[in-house]
């Protein structure tokens, strides 16, 4: 699961569910702190669900994307 580490907004969505992933590709941006934060996939995977829209307010620890490891 990759959570929220801030309250802000995601400014830009890039992945949906059944994408492949690799580690370190961007999954979403989020602005917090007039700064853009990308969070980026911890291992290869696919995404199983994405939790937010482009122009969502998160709170910290809000579950945004979740992935499956690559077998």
């Amino acid at each position: 699961q990759v959570r929220s580490p801030m309250p802000g907004k995601v400014t830009q969505l890039p992945v949906k569910a059944g994408d492949k992933v690799a580690k370190g590709q961007a999954l979403l941006t989020l602005e917090a702190m007039k700064m853009e934060h990308a969070l980026t996939a911890p291992f290869d995977g696919t995404v199983e669900t994405v939790s937010v829209a482009l122009g969502d307010q998160v709170s910290e620890g809000a579950v945004l994307v979740k992935l499956a490891a690559a077998s």
